[in-house]
């Protein structure tokens, strides 16, 4: 093989980490769910735009929580959020802001995902 081979060899190597970067770690950092003034469930709003954003949310264990989920996205993979963990399989009507109340009983990462597991975010729970 040639230099020129092997540069694009690098080149391509790269680019493809630097896409499974973006995709997978870039902008991961957790988003806290607000505690309500009135005593009620903490919340976030988790907006569904081609993604979940935020794709990671913080909450602690034994508090209650609402996920708004606000589907902007029209595409049938988003039509839909599963939280395997604590049992959701909830339709997501496009243009529409859904609420799903959790209880985590216990600490850990907590996957989420659309419909067809493309969409994917997590819920940490710190004990």
């Amino acid at each position: 093989m040639s230099a020129t081979d092997w540069t694009v060899i690098l080149a391509a190597v790269l680019a493809i980490a630097a896409v499974n970067w973006w995709f997978f770690v870039a902008g991961q950092s957790p988003a806290a769910a607000v505690v309500a003034e009135s005593g009620g469930p903490a919340e976030v709003v988790i907006t569904v735009d081609g993604g979940y954003s935020p794709a990671v949310v913080q909450v602690r264990k034994g508090e209650r929580v609402r996920l708004v989920f606000d589907r902007k996205d029209t595409s049938s993979c988003s039509e839909e959020v599963v939280i395997p963990a604590f049992d959701v399989r909830q339709f997501l009507p496009s243009g529409e802001r859904t609420v799903i109340e959790i209880q985590p009983t216990e600490a850990g990462r907590f996957p989420f995902t659309c419909g067809m597991s493309m969409l994917r975010g997590s819920i940490i729970v710190d004990g």
